[in-house]
């Protein structure tokens, strides 16, 4: 069973050093990395269908657009967004934001796949 487009899920979350650029090894500042970017933002969708799925079904992601368009300094509140605006069988697509006190950070689509927890040893 699909959920149905409309979730979606929010929660906040402040930047410490481990999620700098420079930590994660994708860059040398210590801004938010793009890495811990997206990986805030799947965790959105995750959340966001987490109550519509069957405990035999679970998500994973199959793709991904984002645009990293602004720095956020350590210390930094971000609000991270995902809204599922898109059901086609299986496939899952989520509109996805990250924010702070001075607006869009990140924004992106991330596309899910619905799939059996069985298709994954230990899952």
């Amino acid at each position: 069973m699909s959920p149905p487009a409309g979730r979606t899920a929010s929660f906040s979350y402040v930047v410490t050093a481990a999620d700098t650029a420079a930590a994660l090894g994708s860059g040398d500042v210590a801004v938010l990395g793009t890495p811990r970017v997206l990986a805030l933002m799947e965790q959105a969708t995750v959340a966001a269908v987490a109550g519509d799925l069957d405990p035999a079904q679970t998500t994973v992601g199959v793709s991904v657009e984002l645009d990293h368009s602004r720095a956020t300094v350590v210390g930094a509140v971000v609000e991270v967004t995902a809204v599922l605006d898109e059901v086609s069988g299986r496939r899952l697509a989520f509109d996805t934001r990250v924010s702070d006190a001075a607006g869009t950070a990140a924004s992106g689509r991330i596309t899910r796949a619905l799939v059996d927890r069985s298709r994954f040893p230990g899952a």
